[in-house]
């Protein structure tokens, strides 16, 4: 009698359980051979479990979204919790026919020692047992008695508690992301990686409201999967299923925390947050991914982190970095900082910078675009002002705002310097070293995007020749946008309607009687020409005036004439246009007009910081008095300035040395000239000056003065009505509560410093002390005269 043949039990294989599909079905990823790992999908032998809900597809015309069965997700989620990323051992126990669907049994860790997860999923009521066959194997048998068991127990899908209880309220779609984001504040929500389409976008399930959405992982790009040319393949860019199998062994089914930053058409930004590392920066330190610039403004915690190992894997040359290189110069370390001092703004977006060596260096600000126009604009502009010729500074709409922003904080200011990148010349373009500013710590170029007055250059991908503070510069604009500032208001452009006088005579006279009338008022100063020749624009009659120095006669440097010609310079003349220079360019001044020549240029006397700049020419020898000076009120300060210069000799005054006619010719012209006036000397200066008033002039300043007082009480003007501007002429109450004239000097916050233009003194006020001067007081000439001490003058170290 033969022997009954005995089955031959399946060979056992091992994997890692990449993802669990249901209660009832896993896929398990085999060993690698040299390329992606074998997959393989395995359904539980003997067991049926409920089923999770499936979306519908709107492409298929007879798809239908269903919902969760009940106990559908417990089961999944007990599977996933016990085997994801684990180690199984699994049988195959048989196969569909004509199928590739096939069942088997899975045991936990390297054989079938460890626990069989067909008989855990049962005896958790989670899972019904198949009662099929005549003759259950002793595998159903012990099945069916697990079942039994749970059933008595009350266990999972066996328990009384409600059904619907057990069944999830799936959301697949956000109505309004943004508010959605919003509700969240940047904190960090409970969630489960449920797919991965590529190495940084990923579906995620938010717990415990089940939102599924469409992750994008903030800041970075892998390489991803284009469709074919046939319309339905997908083609893998280089590395997106390396990128991607990256990502799936360490978030597939992980339990994860998510930032949801902000939305793009409909998929949402986010930083997905491990225990074991942040994958945004694992993926760029490993050359799987790049930074993207229209993300990384929203990164949780900045961008340092991400752009680190970004560099870290081009250093390497790593995956996609592999044929990498800088797409600029190289910057030497020894010259890439320094310090200096800024001479002048050009436009919005480049400073000259004064080294300690002396020499002077223009650097352009970081990946930051100035206001600008087209073409077809700046034509309509010229044809607006009847073919004027188009000045970029007035006519383009905030580059005047932007360039006064950057001259008020940084004219005359230290500031640190860092280079960046150096962009080559092209075209009609110089080459431009392109550098971060910064001044109190503060990026300077920031600051200015931050206003709204400049915007952030947009470069290739593979472009790194940019501002190492790049992401602060986009963060900065993205704000200005939100906050309309500048160039994103919405509202009408500021238009600068500029009157330039300079060389137009009947301008001129037009504008001269204000000019001469206003006395002393504020300017800033465009354009140096000479020692003595400035450009200067004056903001209360919003004109541009040629200003000649009242006084002196200066030096002029070499100077070009019509035809291309070169006028040669005298001598002392570049190094007089220097001192101006440095001293005054793009500074604020204050001018007083005296008279006008033939040409339309306005004569009269600056100052820069209470300093006449006719005398501190005269004084350091780069100038020399004129004869025109004599009728002046400075004439004495000039002469005295003079002669200290003569006696030190140098300059202009090298080789200098009065004859005895000319010695004596002077002393009979200052015999000649003395002329004695009883004066009331009111306020005396530290520097050997005085103010006085003439005693003949007594009566006329105590009449006017009188009227002025008596023209207040009768109609006393409200405190506080009165806003306080540099240069301005108002009445002030002194601290006798008599009302005087004055002149405002300066404003800070809630003082004043004003001038009293009668007497000489100055103070410290509080502007609702101050009131509008009647306009018939401020024509009258001031009745303190200043004056100095003749044939003296002070030691160098006191001056």
């Amino acid at each position: 009698m033969s022997q009954p043949q005995q089955t031959q039990p399946p060979a056992a294989q091992r994997g890692i359980v990449k993802q669990v599909l249901s209660g009832d079905a896993i896929i398990i990823r085999g060993q690698p051979r040299g390329g992606p790992p074998p997959e393989k999908q395995l359904n539980l032998s003997y067991i049926n479990a409920p089923k999770l809900a499936r979306r519908g597809n709107p492409n298929v015309e007879s798809s239908q979204e269903t919902k969760d069965e009940p106990y559908a997700w417990e089961a999944r989620e007990f599977l996933r919790k016990k085997l994801i990323g684990k180690e199984v051992c699994f049988t195959i126990e048989y196969k569909v026919p004509n199928s590739t669907r096939e069942y088997g049994l899975v045991f936990v860790g390297k054989d079938t020692s460890g626990e069989n997860i067909v008989e855990s999923v049962v005896a958790e009521g989670l899972a019904e047992v198949r009662r099929t066959g005549v003759k259950p194997s002793d595998i159903q048998q012990k099945l069916c008695e697990l079942e039994d068991a749970a059933k008595a127990a009350g266990k999972g899908k066996w328990s009384t508690d409600p059904s619907h209880n057990h069944v999830r309220d799936l959301k697949y779609t956000v109505e309004n992301p943004r508010n959605f984001i919003d509700s969240l504040h940047q904190k960090p929500v409970n969630a489960i990686i449920e797919h991965v389409r590529d190495g940084s976008t990923l579906r995620v399930l938010l717990l415990p409201d089940y939102y599924q959405l469409t992750v994008m992982i903030s800041g970075i790009r892998c390489p991803t999967f284009k469709m074919g040319e046939d319309g339905q393949s997908q083609v893998a860019e280089s590395f997106a299923d390396e990128a991607k199998f990256f990502t799936e062994c360490r978030l597939l089914q992980r339990e994860v925390e998510v930032i949801l930053e902000s939305v793009s058409n409909q998929n949402f930004l986010g930083s997905i947050l491990h225990p074991n590392g942040n994958i945004a920066e694992l993926l760029l330190k490993e050359g799987f991914a790049r930074c993207v610039d229209w993300s990384i403004t929203v990164v949780t915690g900045g961008p340092d982190k991400l752009r680190a190992a970004e560099r870290s894997a081009k250093d390497s040359r790593l995956r996609i970095w592999r044929d990498y290189t800088p797409s600029g110069p190289a910057i030497d370390s020894k010259d890439k900082e320094f310090s200096g001092k800024v001479v002048e703004v050009v436009n919005a977006d480049s400073l000259v910078i004064k080294l300690s060596s002396g020499s002077l260096m223009k650097v352009f600000l970081s990946s930051i675009k100035p206001p600008r126009l087209s073409e077809d604009k700046q034509n309509e502009i010229q044809k607006d002002n009847k073919g004027r010729s188009f000045r970029p500074l007035y006519d383009i709409p905030y580059m005047y705002e932007a360039r006064e922003f950057l001259r008020k904080k940084l004219i005359g200011k230290k500031v640190n310097v860092s280079k960046d990148y150096i962009q080559p010349a092209s075209n009609s373009f110089p080459e431009k070293v392109c550098c971060t500013v910064t001044v109190g710590g503060q990026n300077v170029a920031e600051a200015l995007i931050s206003k709204g007055l400049a915007t952030v250059i947009r470069y290739r991908q593979d472009d790194d020749q940019r501002s190492t503070h790049y992401d602060e510069l986009l963060a900065a604009e993205m704000k200005a946008q939100k906050s309309g500032k500048g160039l994103h208001s919405k509202k009408e452009t500021p238009v600068h309607r500029v009157v330039d006088l300079s060389g137009d005579l009947s301008k001129s006279k037009q504008f001269f009687p204000f000019l001469q009338r206003a006395g002393r008022m504020e300017g800033v100063v465009e354009f140096v020409a000479s020692g003595s020749r400035l450009r200067i624009f004056v903001s209360r009659e919003n004109c541009l005036i040629t200003f000649l120095l009242g006084g002196i006669s200066c030096p002029r440097g070499p100077r070009p004439a019509p035809g291309g010609i070169m006028i040669e310079g005298e001598p002392w003349g570049e190094e007089a246009h220097k001192f101006t220079k440095e001293l005054c360019h793009q500074r604020e001044v204050e001018i007083e007009v005296e008279t006008m020549d033939k040409a339309g240029n306005f004569i009269g006397w600056l100052w820069i910081d209470n300093t006449n700049l006719s005398v501190a020419l005269v004084q350091e020898g780069l100038a020399s008095v004129h004869f025109t000076a004599e009728r002046s009120q400075h004439y004495n300060a000039l002469k005295i300035a003079e002669d200290a210069a003569k006696a030190r000799g140098g300059k202009i005054w090298t080789g200098f040395e009065e004859t005895k006619e000319e010695e004596e010719k002077k002393e009979d012209n200052v015999e000649r000239k003395i002329n004695y006036k009883s004066i009331i000397i009111t306020e005396v200066r530290p520097n050997l000056t005085f103010y006085a008033q003439h005693v003949d002039e007594g009566p006329r300043l105590e009449e006017m003065m009188a009227k002025l007082r008596e023209e207040l009480a009768s109609n006393p003007p409200l405190p506080g009505s009165f806003t306080p501007k540099k240069g301005v002429l108002c009445a002030s109450m002194f601290v006798d509560d008599e009302w005087y004239r004055a002149r405002v000097e300066k404003v800070a916050g809630n003082t004043v410093n004003v001038f009293y233009i009668d007497f000489g003194n100055r103070e410290v006020t509080d502007p609702t002390r101050l009131a509008m001067l009647p306009s018939a007081y401020q024509g009258v000439s001031p009745a303190a005269h200043e004056y100095g001490l003749a044939c003296v003058t002070m030691p160098e170290d006191v001056r």
